[in-house]
């Protein structure tokens, strides 16, 4: 596989450059992080949700979880929730399910990105499928993207 044209397309157009990071398959975000060696704190984990009916991105390091009510006050949402894998394949048909980058502009979406990962020189996160990465500089990522930064995370119980 490789990084989906749309996506490289958005960046390159934009003048951004990133360093693509191919990798052995992985379908979970600690896997993603494992596979690619960035540690998990520096995984942004994208999470598809579902603000009153429309969907936005949520970014999130690996080992944390979205924090639901936290978002739905990020967002001025009434009602928020996880998308499912039937609304993935509409929403990025160019990205496996559950690969889609956080390139919110690309598909007319808000994206929110953990306070956590907004203090990080860098950012790394999935390009699309689940063997491909991309790193950039956060100020390039912040520049393409213009994330909403907001503490909508909480970190995994095990």
């Amino acid at each position: 596989m490789a990084i989906p044209l749309s996506i490289r397309r958005f960046v390159e157009g934009h003048g951004v450059s990133y360093a693509p990071i191919h990798h052995r398959a992985a379908f979970t975000a600690q896997e993603e992080a494992a596979a690619s060696h960035v540690p998990g704190r520096d995984w942004a984990k994208t999470v598809v949700c579902m603000a009153d009916g429309f969907p936005v991105l949520a970014l999130v390091p690996a080992h944390f979880h979205v924090d639901l009510d936290a978002l739905r006050s990020a967002t001025g949402a009434r009602y928020i929730r996880l998308a499912n894998e039937h609304e993935f394949a509409a929403l990025y048909p160019e990205c496996e399910t559950g690969a889609m980058a956080p390139f919110g502009p690309l598909y007319n979406q808000p994206v929110y990105i953990d306070e956590a990962l907004a203090l990080d020189p860098e950012i790394v996160f999935h390009a699309g499928t689940h063997v491909d990465a991309m790193r950039m500089t956060l100020s390039d990522f912040v520049n393409l993207v213009h994330p909403i930064a907001a503490r909508i995370a909480r970190r995994t119980m095990h």
